[in-house]
């Protein structure tokens, strides 16, 4: 009986004809590109990690955070506790926040 040479995973998978994941660097930027995609309003959009993955959303005008924070919400549940805050270092943009839950 021939030896088998093939190299396996630990999920038993053959990494040369695996399908490949993407990385953590295409997701983050999948979402990034979703959120300025779906989102006009936001002036600028971060991305923070201090133990758990959050977004911030920068917006000029007051009367758009109602918007900014319905359409978070929408997306699928990939966020939560949206919240408002101040912006650093900007005194006249707004900020609103969420949990990435994906």
């Amino acid at each position: 009986m021939p030896k088998d040479a093939t190299v396996y995973s630990l999920d038993s998978t053959n990494p040369r004809t695996a399908p490949s994941k993407p990385t953590l660097n295409d997701q983050l930027a999948a979402i990034l590109g979703d959120l300025r995609e779906r989102i006009g309003e936001a002036d600028e959009i971060n991305l923070d990690f201090k133990g758990k993955l959050h977004v911030h959303l920068d917006v000029k005008h007051g009367e758009d955070l109602p918007l900014v924070e319905a359409k978070l919400s929408a997306m699928d549940g990939m966020f939560s506790q949206i919240s408002r805050g101040s912006t650093p270092n900007h005194p006249f943009s707004h900020r609103v926040s969420a949990l990435v839950t994906i």
